[in-house]
């Protein structure tokens, strides 16, 4: 058997492989013969029929069998022989498989690279820091006010705060922008709902008017089509209403949890809750940041399979839509899904090889931790866990985040760390936005 490799590409390789007809025949004889031994044909008594018989019914057959699997093992004998290690599904092209004219095939795939880390040392993180001030506390309690606002319709020009129900329709150059039209739709004035503009054409407005006003899109706007254009709305106020917000009382503070009612206890546990937020966004923003540094710094070939791949799993949850509506796929974001994907497999690849380099092995009591994280937002916790211990592929994945994660801390304590001070508020507004 003769094998040859060449390289393609960085990670692109080409296999071919020649099998003498001689090996082919070998395997073929040595099947029928095994085969005439199990199996009766008329007129014969069984493991008694002549071997041309056996060999004409069965040998084509038998044929294809062996041809299938000399590709398998003849391929697998090629890449243990040189070391290759397959990233994604390799594309096989036959070139002889005729009788007499032995076995030859090619396979065209691609490989794991190579990966050399550039020094960590020259990586700059910048990890921000945080502390939740008396201020911060306050805001937190106005907005979970804010969430028990009650609404009660007033006959008064509208004014920033208030909730209008309006019915409205966006035209541009007479014909209606697809998106722009709304009945009984509640907006809260202020609180930035609609493009900029839009809502201080409503203040003044008065149940029953009737609105026409134009609007000019932001350039960045979402939608080429109307980024930076004119658009001309019609609106009618139907409702105007105005908020009022409940006082932190015993019984506003019990529907929060605290079932003492107490005001220092319901802030101590506010507290806490918008602790376990902050620690939450400081760790995914410094992991946010190592992870672009560690990307931008290592360049690495990326196989197209192992993109196609994380492609596959980010489409998905969308499979049973995209089947009852294939054109919905033509309006995804094609190319930036599929630079993420890189950009994902990429990081996998280099958290992979640090994890490999440093013979990482996941911390046990990280991994309970994990899982009890997870376990908390369940009724009951317990069961979360025991489920988690009895389910070795459920382990996996949780040991697998673990490990990354203690990647990620091996490279932040060799990398160039500054600290940079943020707002809480802040953090949370450019957390929201991220995620």
């Amino acid at each position: 058997m003769q094998i040859s490799v060449e390289n393609t590409s960085d990670i692109g390789r080409k296999v071919t492989v020649q099998v003498p007809e001689e090996k082919v025949q070998e395997e073929i004889s040595s099947r029928l013969k095994k085969l005439a031994r199990q199996i009766k044909i008329d007129g014969f008594r069984p493991g008694k029929a002549p071997a041309r018989v056996i060999r004409q019914r069965f040998g084509q057959q038998v044929r294809q069998e062996v041809i299938s699997d000399l590709i398998d093992s003849s391929f697998k004998e090629a890449m243990e022989e040189h070391g290759l290690r397959l990233a994604g599904e390799p594309q096989l092209t036959p070139k002889e498989m005729a009788e007499g004219k032995g076995l030859s095939y090619e396979v065209q795939f691609e490989v794991y690279p190579e990966i050399q880390l550039s020094p960590i040392e020259e990586l700059e993180i910048k990890k921000s820091v945080c502390e939740i001030t008396d201020q911060d506390l306050e805001t937190m309690i106005e907005r979970l006010r804010s969430q028990k606002k009650t609404w009660t319709e007033v006959d008064r020009p509208a004014q920033s705060g208030d909730r209008l129900t309006i019915s409205f329709e966006g035209t541009k150059n007479d014909e209606p922008i697809e998106g722009g039209k709304a009945e009984h739709f509640e907006i809260e004035l202020g609180a930035g709902q609609m493009i900029p503009g839009f809502e201080d054409h409503l203040i003044g407005a008065k149940a029953g008017d009737q609105l026409e006003f134009d609007i000019t899109f932001p350039d960045d706007y979402q939608d080429e089509d109307l980024a930076g254009q004119t658009v001309h709305f019609k609106v009618e106020v139907e409702k105007v209403e105005a908020g009022r917000l409940p006082e932190v009382d015993a019984e506003f503070i019990r529907e929060y949890g605290v079932e003492s009612g107490d005001l220092e206890e319901f802030r101590t546990e506010v507290r806490k809750n918008m602790e376990r937020q902050l620690q939450k966004a400081l760790q995914e923003r410094l992991q946010a940041q190592v992870l672009d540094q560690l990307y931008e710094h290592n360049p690495i070939p990326v196989p197209e399979g192992l993109i196609k791949q994380e492609m596959q799993r980010v489409l998905g949850p969308l499979s049973d839509t995209l089947k009852k509506n294939p054109d919905l796929l033509n309006q995804l974001p094609l190319d930036n899904m599929r630079e993420n994907a890189k950009k994902r497999v990429a990081l996998g690849l280099l958290l992979g090889h640090i994890i490999r380099s440093e013979n990482l092995k996941p911390d046990p009591q990280r991994v309970r931790q994990a899982i009890e994280d997870l376990a908390e937002n369940y009724e009951d916790p317990q069961q979360v866990i025991e489920w988690y211990y009895e389910n070795p592929e459920q382990m996996a994945q949780i040991e697998s985040q673990v490990l990354e994660q203690m990647a990620i801390e091996w490279i932040v304590e060799r990398a160039r760390v500054t600290e940079e001070p943020i707002a809480f508020d802040e953090l949370m507004k450019q957390q929201q936005q991220a995620d």
